[in-house]
């Protein structure tokens, strides 16, 4: 019986002196920004709770109905997506 060619695999691997260096930006972020980062996420919480707990005294928060939740996670939210920038 006749023996099979054996095939070379082609090397995937990058070599690692051919890759440019990339500049990071480091350093630890202003206070302001975590001060406002923190600030976003109380402020979502203390929207949802003065809405379950009086809702029916405030009138305007009342009369959002449902989309005093889109407002108090959407604050939530953006204060988490400000965490990604956080060093």
């Amino acid at each position: 019986m006749p023996k099979s060619k054996v095939r070379k695999k082609p090397d995937y691997s990058s070599n690692p002196a051919s890759r440019t260096p990339v500049k990071v930006k480091a350093g630890p972020s202003p206070a302001w920004y975590v001060a406002i980062m923190l600030g976003f996420m109380l402020a979502g919480l203390v929207w949802l709770i003065v809405y379950y707990l009086a809702a029916e005294s405030i009138e305007w928060i009342n009369n959002l109905g449902a989309w005093n939740f889109a407002i108090g996670f959407g604050l939530m939210v953006i204060g988490l997506v400000m965490t990604m920038r956080w060093r």
